[in-house]
């Protein structure tokens, strides 16, 4: 639907595709990796249905944003999306994350607060700190296992995303059944129509520390989990994460995979439907 820049890298602008649907209290959603605005297709009709102005956007290097070979770090990605709110004067916005873009709330509240803010839900979390290390044992991995997937998305990405796909839908498990080859296909499609640049430093942003942004999320909050994701496992993420943050509601999805926007989209929207019709 349009552009909005949020930078510049020598004389071309970097700008961000956003759609901007309906009319009521805007939501923003923000996409995970390695996708792009449309994958919350599942839920933008239900939300329009609900009354609420809908707003998705691509984060920059994916989907139809600029792909810049710089600012792929969260303090950067946080800025972007406040861009995004002061552009289109956004305010009493309710912001949804799908695993990277958790961290665009938590890093966002962090740095610019939460004037503008009403509610956050947290889907399928990279919180509170996927690194392991000393002061962060539970974590996912250590920082070498995030360097490793990095090396082998700048190696041969394409076949990269081929297998991460087995992990993040649970394809020996959902396909045929909550998800077609089709849907898969297409989800590699905009994978491959990624930038080169942004999907191997993707990765390196996984193990953000969080831990320092969470205590300054006050407003109502939404954790929600699937108990067989494989790729961001539930005892590093939401179940840590909501003992961090004992305010937010917690919903955990028996059998969803990571990618649960697509195998549980009844799941999902019945939980935010939910969590959002409480005042």
């Amino acid at each position: 639907m349009g552009a909005i820049t949020v930078g510049t890298e020598n004389s071309v602008d970097i700008e961000l595709h956003y759609e901007d649907k309906g009319q009521g209290q805007p939501i923003v959603l923000i996409h995970g990796f390695p996708l792009d605005g449309n994958s919350w297709e599942g839920q933008v009709p239900m939300l329009l249905e609900a009354g609420y102005r809908v707003i998705t956007y691509d984060r920059r290097g994916f989907g139809r944003s600029s792909q810049p070979s710089t600012g792929y770090d969260y303090d950067t990605f946080a800025d972007d999306l406040h861009t995004v709110l002061e552009t289109l004067d956004l305010r009493d916005v309710i912001l949804v994350g799908f695993s990277m873009g958790t961290g665009e709330i938590a890093r966002y509240i962090g740095r610019h607060g939460e004037d503008r803010i009403a509610k956050v839900a947290f889907l399928a979390s990279l919180e509170p700190f996927l690194a392991i290390t000393d002061d962060n044992p539970d974590g996912a991995g250590p920082m070498s296992f995030f360097e490793g997937i990095a090396a082998d998305v700048t190696k041969d990405r394409y076949a990269y995303f081929t297998n991460f796909y087995q992990d993040f839908f649970n394809l020996s498990e959902n396909l045929g059944t909550r998800i077609s080859e089709e849907q898969v296909r297409n989800a590699w499609n905009v994978a491959a129509g990624s930038g080169s640049i942004a999907s191997a430093a993707a990765p390196l942003t996984w193990p953000t520390d969080f831990r320092q942004d969470i205590p300054k999320v006050t407003v109502p909050a939404l954790i929600v989990h699937g108990t067989s994701d494989n790729i961001l496992p539930i005892d590093a993420t939401g179940r840590r994460f909501t003992k961090a943050l004992p305010a937010a509601e917690y919903v955990e999805i028996e059998g969803a995979p990571h990618g649960l926007l697509t195998t549980h989209t009844a799941e999902v929207n019945e939980v935010l439907a939910t969590w959002l019709a409480e005042s």
